[in-house]
């Protein structure tokens, strides 16, 4: 009974230990010197480094859903990458943005959706769908698949870090004429390199109606397998509807904004197993954006 008592007392002081470890700083050291106050954790050594996970960059792509801040080696390129807002990114500050050539069209387009941690291995690869953008906005977190709603409409286009706008990162949901997450509606937006709220990184922008319609002529067959079977890869990523935020047609249709605007209206590119049309859409819908190389 006594030898019990004390395998009690153990494991109670154990779980005790354990439960303030968790929730103060830590530091890993061989002199017992406590962390410095402004850091979580702190390893500290004269002798031996830091070694954080490694993988191939192919291996890299594979994560599903990578937080923000989060930190790999890079074997195929021999560099520490980190991961922040859809990019891999190298420790000089740049995306690690990768590229594929259409010979038929001349054109550079990024290799995958934006937001997509990898290219697509298949038309309906869940990995490869990436974020949908409601026409003009910046990327600041209302294109992600698990953001919320708000019928609130925004009444400026390019976000204020920490303004506290009711629809900061939020989708934005529209019922009545002209069907816009921004009232006034301003038509200047997305387009070029150099325009506003253009979430596409340093160098590329929004294709233009044309030059999805280029690339649509490009394609094997103009549907859904063609658009895979393109350099591009397109993937069926669907869409958000504008008028209550829910989704549609995943894995059966896929979506693409062009830069190009069309009364109140934007053009997009539109493929599922029949077909692939250039068509118009309500500014707040939210579908896919890939880009192409200035």
């Amino acid at each position: 009974m006594k030898k019990f008592t004390e395998i009690i007392v153990i494991v109670a002081a154990m779980a005790i230990g354990l439960s303030y470890t968790a929730n103060a700083q830590v530091s890993i050291s061989t002199d017992g010197d406590e962390p410095d106050s402004s850091a979580m954790l702190e390893v500290r050594s004269t002798s031996k480094g830091f070694l954080p996970p490694r993988m191939t960059e192919e291996e890299r792509d594979d994560i599903g859903t990578p937080a923000n801040g989060l930190v790999i080696f890079n074997t195929t390129t021999k560099c520490l990458n980190f991961y922040a807002d859809g990019f891999w990114y190298k420790l000089t500050g740049d995306p690690d943005v990768k590229t594929v050539y259409n010979p038929a069209t001349g054109k550079t387009w990024m290799d995958r959706n934006l937001g997509a941690s990898r290219v697509a291995v298949s038309s309906n690869d869940t990995n490869a769908y990436g974020d949908l953008y409601q026409w003009g906005r910046a990327m600041e977190g209302h294109e992600k698949r698990t953001s919320g709603i708000t019928s609130v409409n925004a009444t400026t286009p390019s976000p204020i870090p920490n303004a506290g706008n009711v629809w900061d990162g939020l989708f934005i949901t529209e019922t009545q004429s002209p069907y816009d997450w921004l009232i006034p509606q301003n038509d200047t937006l997305w387009q070029g390199v150099n325009g506003t709220n253009n979430p596409c990184p340093a160098g590329f922008r929004l294709p233009t109606d044309d030059e999805w319609y280029a690339e649509v002529q490009s394609w094997p067959s103009t549907n859904a397998a063609g658009a895979f079977a393109s350099p591009l890869k397109l993937p069926v990523a669907g869409g958000r509807n504008p008028l209550d935020g829910t989704f549609f047609n995943i894995g059966i249709s896929g979506y693409y904004w062009s830069s190009t605007i069309s009364d109140t209206d934007a053009k997009r590119m539109r493929f599922d197993n029949g077909n692939a049309v250039i068509g118009t859409d309500f500014r707040a819908y939210g579908i896919s954006v890939r880009c192409i190389k200035e």
